[in-house]
């Protein structure tokens, strides 16, 4: 993973169900003082406004810099561009489907397939269910590339008492995939 002087990560939301994952991981990374980078696609921005009263201004309040996702001459778009690695949540099949096989026709698959090739890491929170083949195909491809599927399954054990405990919980899991760790996750013990 390329290290830079102030964590950098990438932030995407594409459109599949859960806005409220990309939301609290652009959250605890301001909280964390980690310079993100978002970008947020067309279906998203449709998922959102059937799913939450947030507004598309709440996710880029949050974030470092924001991206278009038609812009594909974003310093992202580049391994010259340092970062720590890229989170997608949630992730939509279609933008599994280009990452898996290599389209950067948009600025998200483009600065996916940097991340992947640049070695850096990749963490797709898929968001679909039921899968069928074609998904297990592409989550195996990534896999095979370095990617990270993470499909945002609630953990019961720290005991969550509301929706956004699962979400934080889940938030700050993404994060310790990128070596991000938070000291108040209620983390599974031998005891």
């Amino acid at each position: 993973m390329a290290k830079v002087e102030k964590p950098r990560v990438i932030v995407a939301f594409s459109g599949a169900s859960g806005p409220d994952y990309a939301l609290r991981i652009l959250e605890m990374l301001a909280e964390a003082g980690v310079e993100s980078h978002f970008i947020m696609s067309r279906s998203a921005k449709v998922s959102l406004a059937h799913e939450s009263d947030r507004k598309i201004r709440d996710f880029e309040d949050r974030a470092t810099r924001v991206y278009d996702n038609a812009d594909l001459t974003a310093p992202i778009s580049s391994g010259s561009f340092l970062t720590d690695g890229m989170i997608i949540a949630p992730c939509s099949a279609k933008t599994l489907g280009e990452i898996a096989a290599g389209i950067g026709g948009t600025l998200i698959a483009r600065a996916a397939d940097v991340v992947l090739k640049e070695r850096r890491r990749l963490v797709l929170m898929f968001r679909e269910t039921p899968l069928n083949l074609i998904h297990c195909r592409n989550m195996t491809t990534v896999t095979e590339a370095g990617g990270i599927v993470m499909p945002p399954v609630p953990a019961f054990y720290p005991r969550p008492k509301t929706v956004q405990d699962i979400v934080d919980h889940t938030a700050a899991r993404a994060l310790d995939l990128l070596g991000l760790h938070r000291s108040d996750v209620r983390r599974w013990k031998d005891s």
